[in-house]
């Protein structure tokens, strides 16, 4: 089976303390889903592209345990506390 990837790119972070509202509910919720984080922030370099603020790569056992974490009701209602403050590209891959 393969494993599924939440990639997240962030572009703008108005409020630092409604992302860590939103990081300290959804965090147990990914890993109920069985979520395992690979980068959550850190030092970068950005080589070609646009410049993002924060990137976070989320780790699944299958492409569709990533998206049913990202559809649950408990992680959209956690998505709330930061949605209207921050800004960010996300994608969910498929991987090896």
């Amino acid at each position: 089976m393969k494993k599924g990837y939440w990639i997240s790119l962030y572009i703008k972070i108005e409020n630092q303390e409604n992302l860590k509202k939103y990081a300290d509910t959804v965090t147990p919720i990914i890993k109920s889903f069985g979520g395992v984080p690979l980068i959550r922030g850190g030092k970068y370099e950005t080589h070609d592209g646009d410049e993002f603020t924060r990137s976070v790569v989320w780790e699944f056992p299958s492409y569709e345990k990533a998206v049913q974490c990202h559809n649950s009701k408990e992680y959209q209602d956690g998505w709330e506390f930061a949605k209207d403050t921050t800004s960010r590209h996300m994608q969910i891959i498929e991987g090896f």
